[in-house]
């Protein structure tokens, strides 16, 4: 997928969705500044989401509860030194919890990432342009 305006967006979020509703743990790929928590917010309101979203960059963890019950957990895993550190949030318990795990900076929690994870790259080509490329387990 391109993306080639910000105003592209909610095209490519609601793609995503309908490609990936049945995947519940997606992990974004990127530079700083590619655009993860950008597409992440994206797709949050896509799924239902109506409230505030923020980078869990210190947190580690945002929830957002879905009308259907279900709920998005985004991550942001940058600030981590080690695995350990993920396994001690309780990551595992997210992971099994069968609700939406958006994780951004998953390199650094390689080894723990679920086998029907589906990796998301983003690559910026310039200031608006991203090509995004999706791998489905």
């Amino acid at each position: 997928m391109e993306l080639n305006r910000l105003e592209d967006l909610n095209m490519v979020s609601e793609s995503m969705i309908a490609l990936l509703k049945n995947y519940p743990h997606w992990a974004f790929y990127g530079e700083m500044g590619a655009g993860k928590t950008t597409l992440i917010k994206s797709i949050c309101r896509h799924l239902g989401y109506e409230g505030p979203t923020a980078s869990p960059t210190f947190a580690i963890v945002n929830e957002y509860p879905l009308n259907s019950g279900k709920r998005i957990f985004h991550f942001d895993f940058y600030r981590l030194r080690n695995e350990r550190e993920a396994l001690d949030i309780g990551l595992e318990d997210y992971l099994d919890s069968g609700d939406y795990c958006l994780m951004e900076w998953p390199e650094k929690i390689l080894n723990l990432l679920p086998a029907d994870c589906v990796n998301i790259k983003i690559v910026a080509k310039s200031q608006t342009e991203r090509i995004i490329s999706i791998e489905i387990p």
